[in-house]
């Protein structure tokens, strides 16, 4: 099979998806970085993340649809690591006192060769465990709830099931070197296989992310000699999410972005440019994703 195409993107650095993203940055120390070369392909980025807070703070990210690998390190509490599906809501997190977390950030459809015999819609909407009786990936549970309506996290495993051969690397240094080292060499063993429609897949969103014109799925179906069924059915495979789901949320992000730029945003303009029928329906998508009306973000911003 053919590799995926070589990777020439670099870090991203926009702040996309992050609620208020000054006030985050204000409280923490985060940082993104760069993948071994082998790694390139499927992955967004490494994301780096240290607190020591005097008060608890609540950070918010209305998620990207990309699944996540996460270890993470709260004061009083043993380390642990996760597979995080993609989050169809918005996501918070409590942070308080010292912590430190060290993140790897999936290419939307990149997440598949690591864990093959699964769709990523198994994974969407969830968040489960590492431990030490999985070698590779943990499979993702199986339960009759849908991933419409997410599953709880996982609760905390017992100490013994974590494997300190994986975390101690990952968490323990506080030169982010060898952090970052100690993920390429956890990645790199999973030793992910080569499927040419995990590079369509990724691709695909990837037109989706940059071309504002995309507003359809029948047309973007159409413009890409597929049926609506057949993309559908690639993304459900591959990104976890639906192609409408990623078209709408991508949306969002732009109109955070530009609610947090300086001055008071037109958002009836904004809506037509993201291409909603009307400037309601994007303040209802907003107001459904975020939890607070655009004016009212804006506002707080200010």
């Amino acid at each position: 099979m053919a590799a995926p195409r070589r990777d020439t993107r670099g870090i991203r650095r926009d702040t996309r998806g992050i609620v208020d993203p000054a006030e985050l940055l204000s409280r923490v120390r985060f940082r993104r970085r760069e993948p071994a070369p082998p790694l390139r392909p499927y992955l967004e980025h490494y994301w780096l993340i240290d607190w020591d807070l005097p008060q608890p703070y609540a950070s918010h990210v209305v998620p990207h649809p990309s699944v996540n690998v996460v270890f993470q390190r709260f004061e009083g509490r043993e380390p642990f690591g996760e597979v995080a599906g993609v989050g169809l809501g918005l996501f918070t997190q409590k942070l308080e006192g010292r912590g430190r977390v060290c993140g790897i950030q999936f290419r939307p459809g990149g997440f598949r060769p690591f864990a093959p015999e699964h769709a990523v819609t198994a994974w969407t909407g969830r968040r489960v465990r590492l431990t030490e009786a999985s070698p590779t990936l943990p499979a993702p549970p199986t339960s009759p709830s849908s991933p419409a309506s997410p599953a709880p996290p996982a609760p905390p495993a017992p100490p013994e099931s974590i494997s300190a051969t994986i975390l101690t690397p990952i968490l323990a240094p506080d030169d982010e070197d060898a952090r970052v080292t100690a993920l390429d060499a956890f990645l790199l063993t999973l030793a992910p296989r080569p499927d040419p429609r995990v590079d369509l897949a990724m691709t695909l969103v990837d037109r989706i992310r940059t071309d504002r014109t995309i507003r359809h799925v029948g047309d973007f179906a159409q413009a890409q000699g597929m049926t609506v069924r057949a993309l559908q059915r690639l993304f459900a495979a591959y990104v976890g999410v639906g192609p409408k789901w990623i078209i709408l949320r991508y949306r969002i992000h732009e109109a955070l972005e530009h609610a947090e730029a300086s001055g008071p945003p037109d958002w009836a303009t904004l809506a037509a440019e993201l291409g909603y029928a009307d400037q309601a329906h994007l303040v209802r998508d907003f107001t459904a994703t975020v939890g607070v009306s655009p004016t009212g973000y804006a506002r707080g911003l200010r």
